[in-house]
């Protein structure tokens, strides 16, 4: 023990605790971005607002933390602190996802932000208390407040790298939430019997082990936690070989095992009209696509035009896992599936070289900005050939601000864009096409299922989108009213 350093906890031990309760409240942080994806998207507001909640949960804690170390004797409080966070933890799955199944979308991130704030708040306390009973005069405080600090927010950066990097990619967000809830437990009743005795931690522990039971029997809105997405495959009672997949609880993909023709969404037909108007029946295409889902569109024009070859980029692996085991797909010389980021597979393709780009990544909640570009739509301009076609899926409702910023960047690297929509003007799918060549509205239109309308070179006031400004989180209206 270091002069002007005292108390029951030791040095270690007060390094340790700092460190694991900062590491706590970042994988906190990190995964309740997950947990609350499926009902609210992940976007840059989503993020913003997580990483706020956080923040505030850090300032709230470490000032109450410091004051009541002056109060009551940290000793006291020390264990228990830890004891109810971890239980809190362990409470914040099965509140979620009920909520989640009962709520509106803004309603849960307001439950999230509440079930996120308690435990961090709790677990961010612990270094000012730990900090106290380290020490015994003013001679090194500055030693001991530096010390505590720099191995919390080693912590912090440790339990952030890990969780990103480790454990979301290999494990699920529930085994992560209560595999966490359960360590602080352990420690804040093993801490608590140390300081206080064991009569002290049977609350806190039966309260855990209560959120523990709960998760076990509270609804799960995922068959699949990949690293970007809740996944479920879900079969269709009225249709024999219908299958739809969902990520994050959204309709994304609909397949028909026994009959690949069959297509089932709107935008989906939308593409096929626009691509049959613009090439002669059972022509094969040289067809690149960004996003993959149930790969709808390659099962399609294989069926429709034999040998056809398909170049697809999925980010998600276990998306393409799923697709193998549940929607039948095989890949081969004709279907390439990469693993990939949509931009990079774009990058990485030859000059001239494909007939077709699909741009199937954006969902309805969430969009990747850096697929959105003027850079982006530039660098597809190139890939495709000098009669090829750009087709791009945009979901967006009410004003629709960020499909009409999508129309206006396409238009300014495109000197022919067309655009599909509902007649009667409502939200939802907007289909873009764009090509080099004069888009044929004729066989286009003539080919749209009732209620939709083709709109050759349509007005946009939007934005024009690139890589220095692309505020689609802010543009993007996700839900229909």
């Amino acid at each position: 023990m270091g002069k002007g350093e005292a108390g029951p906890v030791g040095q270690k031990l007060a390094i340790a605790l700092a460190f694991g309760s900062s590491a706590a409240v970042m994988v906190l942080e990190l995964v309740s971005l997950r947990l609350v994806a499926p009902y609210i998207g992940l976007t840059l507001e989503t993020n913003t607002a997580v990483i706020g909640v956080a923040l505030a949960a850090i300032a709230t804690g470490a000032a109450l933390g410091g004051k009541f170390a002056d109060v009551v004797p940290p000793q006291r409080t020390l264990g228990p602190l830890i004891l109810f966070g971890g239980a809190l933890v362990m409470l914040i799955l099965p509140v979620v996802r009920w909520t989640g199944q009962a709520l509106a979308n803004d309603m849960v991130f307001l439950v999230l932000a509440v079930t996120l704030f308690a435990p961090a708040s709790l677990l961010a306390a612990v270094t000012p208390m730990v900090t106290k009973l380290r020490l015994s005069t003013l001679e090194q405080t500055g030693t001991v407040v530096g010390r505590l600090s720099a191995y919390a927010t080693v912590g912090g950066i440790v339990g952030t790298v890990l969780t990103g990097f480790v454990f979301v990619a290999t494990v699920p967000i529930s085994t992560i939430i209560l595999t966490l809830g359960a360590a602080l437990v352990v420690a804040g009743a093993a801490l608590t019997f140390m300081l206080r005795g064991v009569q002290a931690a049977i609350k806190p522990v039966a309260l855990a082990v209560i959120g523990a039971t709960l998760t076990v029997v509270a609804p799960r809105p995922c068959e699949v936690e990949t690293a970007y997405h809740c996944a479920r495959v879900v079969a269709d009672p009225s249709r024999e070989g219908g299958r739809t997949l969902y990520l994050d609880q959204l309709r994304h993909s609909y397949v028909d095992l026994d009959d690949p023709t069959y297509l089932e969404f709107e935008y989906i037909k939308n593409f096929a009209a626009a691509i049959n108007g613009s090439w002669p029946a059972e022509k094969p295409l040289d067809v690149l696509h960004v996003g993959g889902g149930g790969l709808t569109m390659p099962r399609y024009l294989t069926a429709t035009r034999p040998g056809s070859k398909h170049q697809v980029y999925e980010i998600d692996p276990a998306v393409v896992e799923l697709d193998k085991k549940e929607l039948g797909v095989r890949t081969g010389p004709d279907l390439a599936v990469t693993v990939k980021d949509g931009r990079l597979g774009v990058r990485d393709e030859a000059t001239d070289g494909q007939d077709l780009v699909i741009m199937d990544a954006f969902s309805g909640q969430s969009v990747p900005w850096h697929l959105t570009t003027r850079e982006l739509i530039t660098d597809v301009r190139r890939v495709l050939r000098p009669d090829g076609i750009y087709l791009i899926n945009v979901i967006d409702h009410g004003p629709a601000r960020f499909a009409k910023a999508e129309v206006k960047t396409v238009q300014a690297v495109f000197p022919y864009v067309g655009e599909i929509v509902r007649t009667n003007g409502s939200g939802g799918n907007f289909v873009l096409i764009a090509s080099d060549r004069p888009l044929d509205v004729p066989a286009i239109s003539s080919r749209l299922e009732p209620g939709m309308k083709f709109l050759d070179q349509p007005t946009s006031d939007g934005p024009v989108l690139t890589d220095d400004f692309a505020p689609v989180d802010q543009l993007l209206t996700p839900y229909g009213q």
